[in-house]
């Protein structure tokens, strides 16, 4: 009788990974080009277009930069926690209220220069965002309650708390009756440097410290000793709830940074809706990164280009915008199902005693 067995593979080559990735991108790319076929466009046109909205111009590029920015700082953060595998799916909510904390400074505090302002609105927002992943960390760490759950729920407390005091406390006088946020100041607002506001020098500056942090430092080794066995880690008399709740006010801390960035340079003012989605699109780029700080970057930088591409043709082209959804959703699913390759292979068995690979 024939079947199938699934079997974890023990060492895959370097070659052989990567043909798998690289046939999964291309099949991805065969099977949106179908779909698109099928409902009436063509698949080459559309491709060339995503690649012109996201590349074409100068002022294109810098809007994908600006898609990449808030990616990078929070898959950092989302980075840290998943290290530990604590399954942080509370970014919305930490960027939210880093945000919420920012717009705090940036509308009380008065008279400070442009350098000391930023520099405690940045602070500001990641206290804030420590405290909103330090909550669900302390639970895990002290009565191991469920940490996705329970991320994910402070993920609507925060946004419907912002849009509280936008609807409410903190309108704006001026907004004409919209439901606005008084403006920041210009002392709140953050420089550009080549036409970009400086987020992207944050984003490689942090890349370059989360990297040395989880690979050269104590509490990056034990974070990852954590990760990877806590039976280990508490034989090797580490503490393990002192270091889920640090990584936990690290990566919150950095998702709050993003509600900075986001806040004081694009938005310039509080907004519900100024995560934008970040927080979830992050965990995919961190998985795509494999956990690796280094290739965050360029990750996140292939995705802002799958991100802007998919709303250029939106507008170019008249393609719906569940067409372009739909072809970012085909795309991640084969790059994420190749995972399933990358650490399983699948047996052919015949019988009781015979089997042989078939993938």
């Amino acid at each position: 009788m024939t079947g199938f067995k699934i079997v974890k593979r023990e060492d895959l080559p370097k070659n052989r990974e990567w043909i798998i990735r690289t046939l999964a991108i291309l099949f991805s790319v065969i099977c949106a080009g179908l779909v698109i076929w099928i409902l009436g466009f063509n698949p080459f046109n559309v491709f060339s277009s995503m690649i012109t909205g996201a590349l074409g111009t100068e002022i294109r590029l810098q809007q994908t930069i600006l898609k990449a920015i808030p990616l990078i700082v929070t898959s950092l953060g989302i980075l840290v926690a998943f290290k530990m595998k604590f399954w942080n799916i509370g970014g919305e909510g930490q960027i939210i209220m880093g945000a919420l904390a920012a717009a705090y400074v940036a509308l009380n505090v008065e008279g400070l220069p442009k350098p000391l302002m930023l520099l405690l609105m940045a602070a500001a927002a990641m206290i804030a965002g420590g405290i909103w992943a330090f909550i669900p960390a302390f639970f895990k760490a002290k009565m191991g309650v469920n940490e996705t759950i329970f991320t994910l729920m402070l993920n609507y407390i925060a946004i419907k708390f912002v849009t509280y005091l936008q609807y409410g406390p903190w309108k704006s006088p001026e907004s004409q009756g919209f439901p606005k946020v008084a403006p920041f100041p210009a002392n709140a607002v953050l420089p550009k440097l080549f036409g970009i506001h400086i987020g992207w020098v944050i984003a490689l500056l942090l890349i370059i410290l989360i990297h040395i942090f989880i690979n050269h430092t104590k509490k990056g080794f034990e974070i990852t000793v954590v990760g990877e066995s806590k039976e280990t880690a508490r034989y090797a008399g580490m503490n393990i709830s002192s270091i889920i709740i640090v990584a936990m006010l690290l990566s919150g801390g950095l998702c709050g940074l993003t509600g900075m960035i986001q806040a004081s340079a694009v938005e310039k003012t509080l907004a519900a809706s100024l995560s934008g989605g970040y927080g979830f699109t992050a965990i995919i780029t961190t998985w795509l990164a494999q956990l690796n700080a280094i290739a965050v970057l360029f990750v996140c930088i292939a995705f802002a280009v799958l991100l802007q591409g998919g709303a250029y043709i939106q507008i170019s082209m008249q393609i719906p915008a569940a067409v372009a959804d739909m072809m970012q959703g085909i795309i991640l699913f084969f790059v994420l199902g190749s995972e399933f390759f990358l650490q399983y292979r699948i047996k052919m068995t015949k019988g009781n005693t015979k089997n042989r690979e078939v993938a």
